[in-house]
């Protein structure tokens, strides 16, 4: 039976959080002639230190320190990232000006937490504002961030897909609905905490496109969740962190002395804050009990709450013995999750899928296409790969067939996959749904089993027992570990080339897919 907590889709207007920002020292309140914003000014007769704090101009070059005096408004969350990022544009010059932005709100929440989930966030935001003198505004934007971010979250994990919501929260959110709430601020340029390099051509070269380069940390490089912004969305960033490291970050909150130096970065999903994720899909999605069965017996495991909270190649939260297990497919019609132990073997794996949504970050797409690297998740690491564009007839949208230099295990419908030319992130798509037989091989069995009305016919789960490990499979395990491995970020783009031979490529394509394929690919090469 589907139990649906009732979801309103009009969310009632958020009432200010007075009580956050409250402090020692007096606050005057301003309302601006856009609703959205509350400014928090400080009364002129207050006591700020403005010393100045003096820094390497090797820390200051991706703050653009040779334009002094930019108008420049700087996303402020509290976290130490975007405090260092706020000092450093101080520090070259400019004239900052700090956002906090309010976009998750939900009173039926209130009952998980033991705290206010903003009041640190605020308490740190406003610290490191005082230390320079630095105006601090809070921006509404939960109306917004429910119809252009939740509410599509939510609607991708009802289907079985697996969005990004830390994209979709950068291109409509931050970069979007937040820079239309400002626009008639007039500011020169928006700056934020993130990892990620932006290059503005000269004041004389204005037509040529900006450009989203790689960070120097590869490790906390940004570029993933920033590549489907718009060329127009681009030309107005700054990311001073962007030539510096997460250590060099680290040193210099406490060369600043920010009262945030030594706060622990923030992790999970941008908007959830201390909500679970779990609690979160339960309350808008609902709980539908199912059934769990093994790929490739058909046997029945166990049973879990719907689909929904399930996601392919995860192995967390299945509680099964015997393990490890992973998540291989799942039955959205029939509420059925498969899974398996052997789902990193050679057979199974994918270097061939198709991106849709297409976003290239110059405007248009890349001329060379048959030498790109990828990233299919968020972290170091590099695919090279080909793509071939298939034009959809009566004004579709395109869609990319991406051929990767390596097989990857952990493709899923609905996250992103962006395309780089060596330090240049170039766009990015949505990964589609496989379309062919490229999906993990579910025995007939099983899927027979899943297409039964009543399932209680069943009875109990079996008794799983633990699965052996031969001296073949260790040795293929082994194997496949060391081909899960991706290339290696700095080799990958400046060195190493793609192996990849196309008759295999071709041969793992349907065939209804073959001859177009045979007749297109000499095409890009």
């Amino acid at each position: 039976m589907l139990r649906v907590n009732p979801m309103s889709m009009t969310l009632s207007s958020v009432k200010p959080l007075l009580s956050l920002f409250l402090s020692p020292k007096p606050r005057t309140l301003f309302h601006s002639h856009n609703p959205k914003l509350i400014f928090l000014r400080r009364p002129t007769s207050c006591s700020v230190s403005t010393a100045a704090t003096q820094i390497e101009p090797h820390y200051l070059s991706c703050s653009m320190p040779h334009q002094k005096g930019l108008k420049v408004a700087v996303l402020l969350s509290g976290g130490v990232d975007s405090s260092v990022a706020l000092r450093l544009l101080h520090s070259a010059g400019h004239s900052c000006t700090a956002f906090y932005l309010k976009i998750w709100f939900q009173e039926d929440f209130e009952n998980f937490w033991t705290e206010c989930p903003w009041e640190e966030d605020m308490k740190y935001a406003k610290a490191v504002c005082d230390q320079v003198d630095v105006p601090l505004e809070v921006v509404h934007l939960t109306d917004e961030y429910w119809t252009n971010v939740v509410s599509y979250i939510i609607e991708e994990y009802r289907c079985g897909r697996t969005p990004n919501p830390d994209v979709l929260c950068n291109t409509r959110i931050k970069f979007g609905a937040f820079m239309d709430a400002i626009s008639s601020m007039e500011f020169d340029y928006v700056a934020s905490g993130h990892y990620a390099k932006v290059v503005h051509s000269s004041a004389d070269q204005e037509y040529k496109p900006s450009v989203l380069e790689l960070s120097k940390d590869k490790v906390k490089d940004q570029t993933y969740f920033l590549s489907h912004l718009s060329q127009a969305q681009l030309k107005r960033l700054i990311f001073p962190l962007g030539c510096i490291s997460k250590e060099e970050v680290r040193k210099l909150a406490t060369q600043f002395d920010l009262p945030n130096k030594d706060r622990k970065d923030s992790q999970g999903i941008c908007f959830l804050g201390k909500i679970k994720f779990s609690e979160f899909v339960a309350r808008h999605i609902g709980e539908m009990e199912g059934v769990i069965l093994e790929a490739e017996t058909g046997d029945f495991l166990g049973k879990h709450r719907g689909f929904w909270f399930y996601t392919i190649g995860q192995r967390q939260g299945l509680r099964l013995p015997g393990g490890p297990w992973y998540v291989v497919e799942k039955d959205v019609k029939n509420n059925v999750v498969f899974v398996s132990r052997n789902y990193y073997s050679f057979d199974k794996k994918r270097r061939l899928f198709r991106v849709g949504s297409l976003k290239w970050l110059s405007g248009l797409p890349p001329e060379e296409i048959s030498r790109l690297q990828c990233k299919v998740r968020h972290g170091p690491g590099f695919y090279n790969c080909n793509l071939m564009i298939e034009h959809v007839e009566d004004g579709g949208e395109d869609i990319a067939v991406v051929q990767l230099s390596e097989d990857d295990q952990g493709l899923a419908a609905g996250q992103f996959a962006a395309f780089y030319q060596g330090r240049r992130c170039i766009g990015s798509g949505v990964i589609l749904e496989s379309w062919d037989d490229q999906g993990f091989p579910v025995c007939e069995k099983a899927l027979e089993i899943a297409r039964m009305e009543d399932k209680s016919k069943l009875g109990k789960p079996i008794k799983i027992k633990v699965k052996p490990e031969t001296p073949e499979e260790f040795n293929s395990n082994k194997g496949v570990q060391s081909s899960r491995n991706l290339v290696n970020a700095q080799n990958s783009i400046a060195e190493k080339s793609n192996t990849t031979s196309q008759e295999e490529a071709i041969s793992r394509f349907p065939m209804n897919w073959l001859q177009k394929f045979r007749e297109k690919w000499p095409r890009i090469l």
